[in-house]
């Protein structure tokens, strides 16, 4: 166990002196009640006198002191020993431009579909380090390789059409961005799922560059047109309204050919959210191979264990001091 915040350890102290004031006082008060004939009273026992002066204040003390650990914020250490595990290290390269809002995949639009086929390929997964960009004009990391999928699942969640707020598809960039974040893995196997529903359009870096830089940092890339073929609707606000404007197949499929077989990679295309699944089924089937863990170490709160008894005590001196342990003034 640890605590997180020690310094509060000290208040411990003052509490403890007040303690001893306050019991050494009650020790030495006389009573303000006078009897005159006390000699006819039967004694009271030492101990007996001393519990009932004791005890309220050290119900008291015993409950502060509880709350004095609780605000150094105990913690249980949990550590899992390093070692070598197996998995890849995947980055998913999503494209979030507006036309990803086309609606398509019947009943869903594109991006729907992404998130969805996205969040299923990472449930899968057991011991591959995954990570996560976006890219319309400009391309935004989500979450740098990690094997907690839960909280990789929980970006994945919130990823929607336009959220880069650029326009345009930067697909040169969004790779280059997601090469930048594999080239120092370790990872004998790294790729990237690289996801768009169009041609690169805007950006610093061409396509074909960002595919060339990936392959000399041994980086496979596995592209995904999402795209029916012929025209397509996507929901715009007018000012009639928000309607359904059509929109042409703009999936520009050589360069993304091009993209895969520059980097020993594969080109899918999917029309409907159930070849998309199964596009992610089929790279889910990769090698794998092993990389080093480092030792885990994660920190929890346990305060229950000492706020509880902290609060029975104050109870038990609040009804006890009015009634078996009452005193006269």
């Amino acid at each position: 166990m640890r605590f997180e915040e020690p310094l509060w350890l000290i208040a411990a102290i003052p509490v403890l002196i007040v303690f001893t004031i306050v019991l050494g006082g009650w020790h030495q008060r006389r009573a303000a009640l006078s009897f005159p004939g006390a000699g006819n009273l039967r004694a009271v026992p030492e101990w007996q006198s001393w519990l009932v002066r004791g005890t309220s204040p050290l119900l008291t003390t015993l409950a502060l002191l509880l709350m004095v650990i609780a605000l150094a914020r105990p913690q249980k250490i949990k550590r899992e020993a390093a070692g070598a595990t197996e998995g890849i290290d995947i980055l998913l390269a999503i494209d979030t431009s507006l036309s990803m809002q086309a609606i398509d995949f019947d009943p869903m639009n594109r991006m729907t579909a992404a998130r969805t086929a996205a969040i299923e390929f990472v449930g899968k997964r057991l011991t591959d380090r995954i990570g996560a960009l976006v890219f319309g004009g400009d391309p935004l990391l989500m979450s740098p390789l990690t094997l907690d999928y839960d909280g990789l699942r929980s970006f994945l969640e919130v990823i929607y059409a336009g959220m880069t707020h650029s326009e345009g598809t930067a697909i040169g960039d969004g790779l280059a961005a997601a090469v930048n974040h594999l080239k120092d893995s370790e990872s004998e196997t790294k790729i990237v799922i690289l996801l768009t529903d169009g041609r690169s359009n805007t950006g610093v870096i061409d396509p074909l560059t960002a595919a060339k830089t990936a392959k000399a940092f041994g980086i496979k890339v596995y592209t995904i047109g999402t795209a029916k073929r012929g025209q397509s609707y996507v929901p715009q606000d007018t000012a009639f309204g928000r309607r359904l404007v059509p929109i042409r197949d703009d999936l520009d499929e050589d360069t993304l050919l091009q993209i895969a077989a520059e980097t020993d990679g594969k080109y899918f295309r999917a029309t409907n959210i159930e070849e998309l699944k199964e596009i992610y089924a089929i790279i889910d089937r990769l090698e794998k191979t092993e990389f080093d863990r480092p030792e885990l170490i994660t920190y929890s709160d346990i305060l229950f264990p000492f706020l509880l008894p902290a609060a029975l005590l104050l109870i038990i001196e609040f009804i006890s001091s009015r009634t078996l342990l009452r005193r006269l003034p």
